[in-house]
């Protein structure tokens, strides 16, 4: 309908027409005729292309009752999205379906190409359209998105031209495209941005690819390649350096797509650009890559950031291969403090402070001033070689001036290793609310779906809540861990993220279960060398051995790994206190020397406890109240917890001598709640292997302290005074105890007890 006269009467129509009349009409293009006011009245029903979508229920049973195709689930899914719901492609899909022999091939390559889909398209749009309209068509398909400034780009409307003139512009176009219903699809509600049906956009570049990649009549021939390279000058010039890059690397520009990767100050694969420049750079050759010795850097950096760890070396040799071949000059001197920076990051993983430092050192010697994101990186990596050290003041402040030019020049992935970086530090420094902070904003950094980078993040958090006595968050956050970390190959951060899994695990009193994943990341931590997982294996697993009661054994693990605390834990139960107190007291000489606050405030707990079993009660109390004023501000509870009974002792005797500050009452709490999970998971078991079979004795933390004052000869009564439970407690872990061992009297018990070893 395009007469005005027509147009004129029907508006005349609408404002005088009676109440009771009603005009329907179709139409498929935007009539000219006053349908805002109309819209804004209530007096519009309008069904748009949006509303006869077939919707996924709709396009399933259309499938299976009209067209009689027994689809699955996938299948109908898939249809659904090629086809966006139209249904005349839906139709289209089908009736190429019942004549193909291979319905799952079909499914995989339905497009727009389809000869069905093909003819529908040629005969019913494309052919009903001017020249200049398929002009403009077949020269912007190769966008994936479009605007009205960006179609210009690629026409130069606005530009002088010998040959060629426009009476419309790039939205002009793209508003009557939309009026006109032609399968292009509005992006945002200020009709800026628009796309094309999948599958009209398919018939389009299958047009484009006939004419041998070459749009419009001969006077304004325009190549594919042209296209892209003009689609990437738009978007380089609008600042969407992501989309610049893609578009360069379809026109095949090696060296323009090479300089939008390096970037001006940040390069983009630091920017979200890790995956396409990885896609890019694997696709092209040798030749390509030593012509141009940057992107054999670019691929080891784009290879690091996605935790391929183990083939970033192999690019940096190749590029120092190139390089030799090269005359050195300012550009090159940048790349080789480049190519150390990586060297540096790559020591990381391995925890190799010294290798860490050269490498550090010699980038920094090389990296332009200018070039502050490799330089926060390196910045970032001497901080993490400090830290390796014990230099935890030199690692702070190298982490800060990290993150300080990181955040400056929007370094996303700096900046999140950075705060991670002073996490840690807050850990150390017990600032557990700081600590946990700087976690979770790396989480909210991260993303979603998050980079892998997470993983240190979530571990963070874990050890934070753990030490919270948040045991079910902390549960959460070293399972979130462990998913991220298997991201990375060949590191040491899945054995550290499962550690932390094993000792909440052990924590909740699941000693069987937390036995078996301590034997399985010990083995994978002495398999592959991880050495710096070794001290906190080391700490759990004697934690789990003493709760067992294999002192044997935890002695010698113990002393073969040289771990103090857990060697004067062993003591202590063994009862050689003076050897523990000679131990501890230069434990916490050390600590207090190097400014340790997380050591100090272990080596204080454990001190205590040890002053306690000596008898030196004062000594004990004045010690613990020590400990309590240093972890009070951060709300430390395991760190009490996880040393047992004998501090529990002592903050029931600070109790009954009037201390009854909120801290403490929450310690004791904590304890109590300790007993009931024990006692819970106990009564919730009734079927256990044998011990022989298993690497810890299935006996709980409480029964095995039962046993032990049996086989001292204890009545019940005095076990309930010693342990401070009631007695009808006492007897009911005598029976549970006797079940388990098979056994009916105390000698038996104890018998059968040391013959198991677990005395």
């Amino acid at each position: 309908m395009t007469s005005e006269v027509i147009h004129q009467a029907l508006v005349y129509l609408l404002r005088h027409m009676p109440p009771h009349m009603h005009i329907v009409m179709t139409t498929r293009q935007q009539p000219k005729l006053p349908l805002a006011r109309l819209r804004v009245k209530g007096e519009l029903i309008e069904l748009r292309g949006s509303d006869l979508r077939f919707t996924s229920a709709e396009s399933s049973e259309f499938l299976d009752r009209v067209m009689r195709l027994k689809l699955s689930e996938e299948h109908v899914a898939l249809l659904e999205e090629r086809t966006e719901g139209w249904v005349a492609g839906l139709q289209l899909a089908a009736l190429s379906m019942q004549g193909s022999s291979d319905p799952n091939h079909f499914m995989e390559t339905f497009s727009g190409r389809n000869p069905f889909v093909l003819d529908y398209l040629m005969e019913e749009i494309l052919q009903g359209l001017t020249e200049q309209v398929q002009n403009f068509l077949l020269k912007t398909c190769m966008l994936d998105r479009l605007c009205g400034s960006l179609c210009d780009a690629i026409f130069d409307i606005g530009e002088p031209k010998e040959h060629e003139s426009f009476d419309f512009t790039g939205q002009d176009m793209l508003e009557w495209l939309e009026q006109a219903n032609l399968f292009i699809v509005p992006l945002d509600n200020e009709r800026r941005w628009y796309r094309y049906h999948h599958l009209f956009a398919d018939l389009l570049r299958k047009r484009v690819h006939q004419n041998s990649n070459y749009v419009g009549t001969a006077e304004t021939d325009l190549s594919v390649t042209e296209i892209h390279k003009r689609a990437s000058i738009w978007y380089e010039k609008h600042q969407m350096e992501l989309e610049a890059f893609n578009h360069a690397v379809a026109a095949a520009d090696t060296h323009r797509a090479s300089d939008l990767l390096e970037g001006k100050g940040m390069p983009l694969l630091f920017r979200g650009g890790a995956v396409p420049a990885l896609q890019w750079l694997s696709s092209l050759s040798s030749a390509e890559m030593d012509s141009i010795p940057s992107l054999w850097v670019m691929h080891a950096a784009a290879l690091l950031v996605s935790g391929h760890m183990v083939d970033v070396e192999p690019k940096l040799q190749s590029a120092e291969q190139a390089l030799q071949n090269m005359e050195l000059e300012h550009t090159d001197s940048d790349l080789i403090g480049h190519i150390a920076s990586i060297r540096a990051t790559l020591a990381v993983s391995r925890h190799d402070a010294d290798t860490i430092i050269t490498e550090s050192l010699r980038a920094l010697q090389y990296l332009h001033p200018h070039n502050l994101p490799i330089r926060a990186a390196t910045a970032w990596t001497l901080g993490y070689a400090y830290q390796l050290q014990g230099k935890r003041v030199e690692a702070e402040l190298s982490y800060e001036e990290s993150l300080a030019n990181s955040t400056k020049i929007g370094h996303h992935t700096i900046t999140m290793m950075a705060t991670l970086g002073l996490g840690n530090i807050q850990e150390f420094n017990n600032q557990l609310h700081l600590a946990a902070e700087s976690y979770q904003q790396v989480v909210l950094m991260a993303g979603k779906p998050p980079l892998p980078i997470a993983c240190e993040a979530h571990l963070g958090l874990a050890r934070v809540h753990y030490e919270w006595n948040n045991l079910d968050v902390a549960m959460l956050h070293a399972q979130q861990s462990v998913q991220l970390a298997h991201q990375f190959v060949q590191t040491d951060r899945v054995v550290a993220s499962e550690l932390w899994l094993a000792r909440v695990t052990l924590a909740k009193a699941d000693l069987h279960k937390a036995a078996i994943m301590l034997d399985r990341i010990n083995e994978t931590a002495q398999r592959l060398n991880f050495t710096k997982a070794i001290p906190d294996i080391t700490a759990a697993y004697v934690l789990v051995l003493l709760r067992q009661g294999d002192l044997k054994k935890a002695m010698r693990l113990s002393w073969d790994r040289n771990h103090a605390l857990s060697q004067a834990r062993v003591m202590l139960r063994q009862g050689a206190t003076i050897e523990a107190l000679g131990i501890m007291e230069s434990c916490l000489r050390l600590a207090i020397t190097k400014g340790f606050k997380d050591e100090q405030l272990k080596a204080t707990i454990l001190l205590a406890a040890i002053h306690e079993e000596y008898g030196n009660i004062t000594k004990a109390i004045e010690l613990l109240t020590e400990a309590m004023m240093m972890a009070e501000p951060a709300g430390f509870i395991r760190v009490f917890v996880d040393e047992g009974v004998v501090v529990h002792s002592l903050l029931k005797r600070m109790t009954a001598r009037g201390e009854s500050r909120l801290y403490l009452l929450q310690l004791l709490a904590a304890f109590e709640g300790e007993d009931n999970r024990i006692e819970m998971i106990s009564e919730e078991t009734d079927v256990y292997p044998s011990v022989s079979e298993l690497r810890i004795d299935p006996l709980s933390v409480r029964e095995l302290e039962v046993l032990h004052l049996i086989a001292q000869g204890r009545s019940n009564r005095e076990i309930s005074e010693i342990l401070h439970i009631a007695l009808p407690t006492v007897k009911g872990h005598n029976r549970i105890i006797f079940d388990k061992m098979q056994v009916k009297r105390r000698t038996e018990a104890v018998a059968k007890a040391r013959e198991w070893k677990l005395l």
